[in-house]
């Protein structure tokens, strides 16, 4: 089976990543697959049209074209309202979804009656989210180097470097969530000589940190009673859980904000909708932070664009093989094999197929095993 794959430029603000880098591109059509490409996909993590060029992809100047000829389309960020009236009947999307916070994307999907595959639900046997866990972990790292840099004073910081000095004790950084974000981020910070305590309400998994992955690092379990003690001391708060579609509490409440040092930094790395901190909202790059209650906040939703060539690369290396399978066998052969695949369907010709987004929005749910019996003829 031959496919052609395109690859729009993303036009979310400060979006610098691309989905396919040119030893992807190379790869596919190598197996006799065409790319196309639209003018400067790549260009925000310094790879040029030439450059996809000398691979083998077709360079277009404007995206309608790549969504015209592309029987599956490659993005990194959601489906956005100036594309929806791009797709067509039977097209695969591949990208990053988000659908259940997302009704707008949901109604265009399935009114298009695209296909639609999520990178960020795709998931093994063994609970491994493979398309996810890259981005996750650059997220926790770029999120604790951005905290730090905002900790300078000319950023209006608390003035601490974040290991210290030679005399002077090192910065207290408190991260909620041993996950891969979490991880991420207490890498850097541990490399960097802060104080670094890890919460999460996962025994096995601190006790996991604890012993083989950061013995240097304190771990401590999380619940209300040892937050509350914890934030007092704390210079950088950082969040890393992954919050639940309408969950209707929170881990850290703005009530706590009064208990904390004004000095202190609040850096939510997850920005989930009313997520485990409850006075954090997404923002930007061009306005990273704001006050609530004269603490400072950092809530920038994208962070792994911050260092686009690496996070493109980085993404691609994980998302290929799962390209190429889709390409050789198509989308309905590839989630009949593949159950880690199957996992991450979210749309089929009409169908919503994505069991969260059908609870958090009150749609009809259908499931990928139903779409294949209806489909596989």
């Amino acid at each position: 089976m031959v496919m052609i794959i395109g690859v729009p430029k993303e036009i979310k603000k400060n979006e610098y990543r691309v989905p396919l880098t040119p030893p992807g591109v190379e790869a596919l059509v190598s197996k006799g697959h065409e790319v196309v490409m639209e003018t400067n996909a790549g260009s925000g993590s310094g790879i040029s049209d030439d450059t996809y060029k000398d691979v083998g992809a077709d360079i277009v100047p404007e995206s309608h074209k790549v969504y015209e000829r592309g029987e599956m389309v490659l993005k990194v960020k959601e489906i956005f309202p100036a594309e929806y009236d791009l797709l067509r009947e039977s097209q695969i999307i591949f990208t990053y979804l988000h659908s259940a916070n997302n009704p707008e994307e949901t109604q265009a999907l399935l009114d298009k009656k695209a296909v639609a595959i999520a990178y960020e639900d795709i998931e093994t046997d063994d609970g491994e989210m493979p398309l996810l866990t890259p981005m996750s972990e650059i997220a926790g790292e770029v999120g604790l180097l951005m905290g730090a840099y905002h900790m300078f004073t000319i950023n209006g910081g608390s003035g601490l470097l974040i290991g210290g000095a030679a005399g002077v004790e090192p910065a207290k950084v408190a991260i909620l969530g041993a996950g891969r974000v979490g991880l991420g981020a207490a890498r850097y910070a541990l490399g960097l000589g802060a104080d670094v305590t890890i919460m999460d309400i996962d025994l096995d998994r601190l006790r996991e940190v604890r012993q083989k992955i950061f013995p240097g690092a304190k771990t401590l379990f999380l619940n209300n009673h040892n937050i509350r003690n914890l934030l007092p001391d704390v210079d950088m708060l950082i969040n890393a859980v992954k919050w639940p579609p309408r969950a209707n509490h929170h881990i850290v409440t703005r009530d706590m904000l009064k208990i904390m040092k004004k000095s202190v930094l609040v850096v939510d790395i997850s920005c989930d909708p009313a997520g485990a901190i409850e006075t954090c909202v997404p923002t930007s790059h061009d306005k990273p932070t704001y006050e609530v209650e004269g603490i400072r906040h950092f809530c920038v939703d994208n962070l792994p664009s911050a260092v686009a060539r690496t996070s493109s690369y980085s993404l691609c290396n994980a998302t290929l093989p799962y390209v190429m399978e889709i390409a050789e066998k198509g989308w309905l052969e590839a989630i009949k094999e593949d159950v880690s695949l199957r996992r991450g369907l979210g749309f089929a010709l009409g169908y919503l197929t994505f069991k969260p987004t059908s609870d958090v929005q009150n749609r009809e749910y259908t499931p990928p095993e139903v779409i294949i019996e209806m489909f596989d003829k």
